[in-house]
């Protein structure tokens, strides 16, 4: 279930022209970045941290390719600087493909302090934010991607484990 729903993220970014983009590495996010790695159409750069990652979006945007960047919520903290000053502030479209950890069925418990605040770290910024907690819901990210390229905004896509697992 993982490997198609991680070809099918995939096979959505680069149908809406992503060209660019950036992981950090995260477990359950592991087949998404490997299906990353053997896409052509998108240049995949991986990054040690989600704020560098940032910036390497920003690169990517202002050199003329559409950016991606694929994280775990647990870093939303040291990404809100770079997201409200030079995202934001540029009007940089910039889907954020994010795994939500933290939540029940967690097996780390450093992992739930971030799973309470990141929604609301997200809506303090005015991010449009999506929760995927069933597989069923990959059907929707086609068009989140196309709404953050018209409105020029960055966009959060939370994907939980039940997402992952296909059991929600």
């Amino acid at each position: 279930m993982a490997d198609s729903l991680s070809q099918k993220i995939v096979d959505d970014l680069a149908n809406n022209d992503i060209a660019f983009a950036t992981t950090v590495p995260c477990k359950q996010l592991a087949g998404v970045i490997a299906a990353l790695d053997t896409c052509n159409q998108i240049l995949h750069v991986p990054c040690n941290k989600e704020d560098e990652g940032m910036g390497l979006c920003a690169g990517a945007y202002m050199g003329g390719k559409r950016p991606c960047i694929v994280m775990q919520n647990t870093a939303i903290g040291v990404t809100i600087n770079a997201l409200a000053t030079l995202i934001q502030f540029y009007q940089i479209p910039l889907p954020m493909l994010i795994s939500y950890r933290g939540e029940v069925g967690e097996r780390i418990a450093c992992q739930v302090e971030m799973a309470l605040h990141t929604k609301a770290l997200l809506a303090e910024l005015t991010i449009p934010t999506y929760h995927f907690h069933r597989a069923e819901q990959i059907g929707e990210l086609d068009g989140i991607l196309k709404h953050t390229q018209m409105c020029k905004k960055p966009t959060a896509v939370l994907m939980d484990a039940g997402f992952w697992s296909g059991k929600a």
